[in-house]
């Protein structure tokens, strides 16, 4: 076979090949990125049902919540600085300088009546609440209560929107909650997150309250706001944020409803809540003081640091180096537990301590007073 017949049946192979696969393109042509139309195309209804059913769930429940939630601007004078007198001449009969502090607050009763925090409005001299209708009033401090941070506000209305409570003790963590409030003054502002856990106490917040954790977005203006649960029930009020930037970082706190509602109830009442105080302060017991001070005992027990002179622990003959056993009948196993312990007694009355000195136990009974205010209306540290 010569080399000039056997090309010319290679070019014939060749065009028989390139023939199959033109039929085989013809009657599967190309489909470019077939297997994600594909299984675009074989969407889960279930799914997508589901997520339009969660979507609708926020809704109503921003729905329901969002018009009992106020913002609140209240007008709080500020002393002058050096430079400030300076300027101004220092003569008397001088304006004061003022700050506005803006935060938000929830109706809680259709006559009038909003908590908010007490941070939000301490020191107010006017207070403006914008409801979401856009209608305004003026408001009076009802009551307030800076050793839990929370305050009643009283405005002039009947028939007001109001959002009911809901069970705080059985929240879960990992449910659904959302946010509204004023953030940097952005009325009715609606974020969503979940139950990130409940019964915090170590955020240097509050040596009482236990806070509940979220990760929806708090910022600046949420302080007073609400946190709905899925229902639009209150479960908390918007508090305070861990931020290293003054900003949202995904840590935020609510005081739960259930340790809210009963100080609201009282505030409403009685314009004020009085919480018990034995003026005594206490540290955790460290290997370090157990060589250095020579206290015997477990690590983490309630060790006396300090008292408070001429205060019930104080009278009650209690030393520094003492490890409290037993408040109330309750085991002492944090600050947090007897801070608690401590303020939930009524004012006037007694409580039995177990206490423990140079490995011996003995019961001190001290008197509770009203815990006391420091010059700038903040609690006074200490049980």
């Amino acid at each position: 076979m010569t080399q000039r017949v056997q090309l010319a049946l290679y070019r014939g192979a060749l065009l028989l090949t390139l023939a199959a696969l033109v039929v085989v393109v013809a009657r599967h042509p190309a489909q470019p990125g077939r297997d994600s139309v594909e299984a675009a195309s074989v969407t889960d209804p279930a799914g997508a049902a589901d997520a339009v059913r969660l979507g609708q769930a926020f809704a109503a429940a921003a729905e329901t919540a969002a018009p009992a939630v106020v913002n609140i601007a209240a007008t709080v004078p500020r002393p002058r600085s050096m430079m400030e007198e300076f300027l101004g001449g220092g003569f008397r009969g001088m304006p004061e300088a003022v700050s506005e502090s803006l935060g938000s607050g929830v109706i809680i009763d259709p006559r009038g009546y909003v908590v908010t925090n007490n941070h939000v409005v301490a020191g107010a001299e006017q207070i403006r609440v914008s409801l979401q209708d856009n209608r305004e009033f003026d408001a009076t401090v009802q009551g307030a209560d800076p050793t839990t941070d929370i305050a009643v506000l009283k405005i002039e209305a009947d028939g007001l929107p109001s959002i009911q409570w809901a069970d705080t003790d059985a929240l879960k963590v990992g449910e659904w909650v959302i946010a509204i409030g004023s953030p940097f003054g952005l009325n009715h502002t609606i974020t969503a997150g979940i139950v990130s856990a409940k019964g915090r106490v170590d955020v240097e917040l509050s040596g009482y309250t236990e806070f509940i954790q979220t990760d929806a977005a708090i910022n600046p203006g949420n302080s007073g706001g609400a946190l709905v649960d899925i229902y639009g029930r209150l479960v908390g009020i918007n508090t305070a944020i861990a931020s290293n930037t003054g900003g949202y970082q995904g840590i935020g706190f609510a005081i739960p409803s259930s340790e809210a509602r009963p100080i609201v109830d009282t505030l409403v009442r009685t314009g004020k809540v009085d919480h018990g105080f034995i003026g005594v302060i206490t540290t955790p017991l460290t290997p370090w003081l157990q060589r250095r001070a020579g206290v015997e005992g477990k690590e983490g027990e309630l060790v006396v640091a300090q008292m408070y002179e001429d205060s019930p622990a104080h009278k009650a003959g209690l030393e520094p180096g003492d490890v409290v056993e037993q408040v109330a009948g309750v085991a002492m196993d944090s600050q947090h537990t007897l801070a608690k312990t401590i303020s939930d007694q009524v004012p006037g009355g007694k409580v039995d301590a177990v206490v423990r000195r140079a490995g011996k136990r003995y019961k001190a009974t001290l008197s509770v007073i009203a815990h006391p205010i420091d010059r700038r209306g903040r609690p006074v540290p200490g049980a």
